[in-house]
């Protein structure tokens, strides 16, 4: 069964292949590389004139979340290792005994206040 359309679909008669007038102007830019200590090298674009000072001495690795350097022997070390915190955990840091005790008790009171106020 034939079918009579264009051997290339979606195009026009003339179309010439896409270019910086259709996607847009390209700036100019510099590639670095930067390493981790696992190895993994990331290779960001920066604008090519931007100053020496603003480009980061470290970035964080995609693959592993270690941070990374730009010499590939020296690459830095991972300052201080933090296991996963819970929210609980959060909350214990920033409330004391009493203070959660209190906060408690007030929300009971409201949950208790209008639990009456509505089967009432």
């Amino acid at each position: 069964m034939a079918s009579g359309g264009s051997a290339i679909r979606g195009s026009r008669v003339g179309a010439g292949p896409m270019g910086e007038q259709d996607r847009g102007f390209h700036a100019d830019r510099i590639q670095i590389s930067y390493w981790c200590a696992n190895g993994h090298e990331l290779k960001p674009y920066f604008l090519a004139t931007i100053e020496a000072e603003e480009i980061p001495e470290q970035f964080d690795c995609p693959n592993c979340g270690f941070p990374a350097g730009r010499d590939k022997e020296n690459p830095p070390s991972v300052s201080k290792l933090e296991p996963y915190k819970t929210h609980l955990a959060y909350v214990k840091e920033r409330r004391t005994e009493q203070e959660a005790a209190t906060l408690l008790d007030e929300a009971l009171a409201q949950l208790r206040s209008r639990r009456g106020r509505t089967s009432a």
